[in-house]
């Protein structure tokens, strides 16, 4: 079998295994290689706003129904609570089940700083706080600092007051549609060079961090792996079988920015691309612009795995007993905490020491012990993440009947662009 060197799944991969060597070879060069994942990333972040922004405006202002605006918004932010549940459960019973923290030496955390992540959570966490981040000081500075949630507020009421003035608002909306067309070609010219970004991100992981790194805390590695593998293949899976198509040809179907978020591990990265390639496999413009934004910050399902699986890890790892009420406490907790998670830099550990701070029965220096392990963990959290928001966007799509099943046979076939 010829091996097509153009496919950008394939550069992603060569660059992935070659940052592993480099790291390994020369860990101190290695290292500061970060700088080209950095360029990367904030080349994507660059865009992420004003696509969100304009998607979402288009969406909605293209129907011209501010009640079909409400019914999809309803039906995903449903979804959303139903199906993250489902992963915080399922990360609760695995890890009580394989116990990877019983019997963990904790000297290791004895004094670690950990205060830039409890300042953090403190700040950032809270229903009152959490509200006033939605709403932004001003627009302009929410699209500036590219700031998620607000950039979502503002679009979505961008885009109600366009469909309650319909036909006049009509010429700004095409308008809008030319202006996104552009940045998704900006898109596909940075994707180009996601194979360099996803080489500099091994390259400093491994020279970071050392290959035997990979080792430490592999039981809990192991576990979460394995956890998410579990929620994709038979929780992911049942829905998408529910609903009329395979879990393993959408996954086929998204491969490319798969391996472009396993090389970086940020889900951010792949998601303008993953909004053209879900038009593209047949859900409305409209609930795209709708679904995936609001997924981001709603419905994070490989992180909520993630920090059901640690605090509890960090339980055991201190021979702290939490009885069965003690963790359907714990999981009220991280329901509420795992929902802003996208709007915080550094949210896998910030959102997990808000959670610690909200039960103290679980010390939160224990989030010490996860820091040298937490960056290969997170890869499997944004790929999470990104297949569970991808499947949601295709069952909103499903359930308002905004999908196009012959449009998905004909991309599953290779017949549509996916540029």
């Amino acid at each position: 079998m010829r091996i097509n060197f153009k496919n950008l799944t394939v550069q992603v991969l060569i660059a992935i295994v070659l940052g592993i060597i480099v790291g390994a070879t020369f860990p101190e060069f290695g290292a500061k290689l970060k700088i080209l994942a950095d360029i990367f990333i904030k080349l994507i972040k660059m865009l992420i706003a004003p696509i969100i922004f304009l998607t979402v405006v288009i969406g909605i202002g293209s129907m011209g129904d501010v009640k079909k605006v409400g019914k999809i918004g309803g039906k995903a932010l449903i979804y959303f609570e139903i199906v993250s549940t489902f992963a915080l459960a399922i990360g609760l019973i695995v890890v009580n089940i394989v116990k990877p923290g019983k019997g963990f030496n904790t000297e290791a955390a004895n004094g670690a700083d950990v205060s830039q992540y409890t300042d953090a959570a403190a700040a950032e966490h809270g229903l009152g706080a959490f509200i006033m981040q939605i709403i932004p000081d001003n627009v302009v500075g929410a699209l500036a600092n590219g700031e998620l949630l607000p950039v979502l507020f503002s679009a979505v009421l961008f885009g109600l007051a366009a469909a309650a003035i319909g036909e006049p608002a009509k010429p700004v909306i095409k308008f809008f549609e030319q202006v996104a067309d552009i940045f998704f070609k900006i898109v596909n010219m940075v994707m180009k060079v996601s194979p360099i970004g996803a080489f500099g991100a091994m390259s400093y992981t491994i020279g970071n961090f050392g290959l035997k790194s990979l080792g430490n805390l592999g039981f809990l590695m192991l576990s979460v792996y394995i956890t998410m593998f579990i929620f994709i293949v038979v929780i992911i899976g049942a829905i998408t079988r529910y609903f009329g198509f395979s879990i393993f040809k959408f996954i086929k179907y998204i491969k490319d920015e798969i391996f472009i978020v396993i090389g970086t591990s940020s889900s951010e990265s792949a998601l303008p691309s993953m909004m053209r390639k879900l038009e593209n496999y047949g859900c409305s413009k409209q609930v795209v612009g709708l679904v995936i934004p609001t997924g981001y910050s709603f419905n994070l399902d490989g992180t909520s795995i993630y920090l059901s699986m640690a605090a509890i890890f960090i339980a055991q790892a201190y021979g702290v007993d939490l009885d069965i009420w003690h963790q359907i406490t714990l999981l009220a907790i991280l329901m509420l905490t795992s929902k802003g998670a996208a709007g915080v830099t550094g949210s896998g550990f910030i959102t997990l020491a808000a959670t610690l701070a909200a039960f103290p029965m679980i010390p939160v220096e224990g989030i010490a012990l996860l820091i040298g392990v937490d960056r290969f963990m997170s890869e499997a959290r944004a790929v999470t993440n990104l297949i569970g928001n991808g499947v949601a966007t295709v069952v909103v799509s499903k359930m308002e009947k905004e999908f196009d099943t012959e449009q998905e046979k004909r991309a599953l076939s290779g017949q549509i662009a996916q540029s």
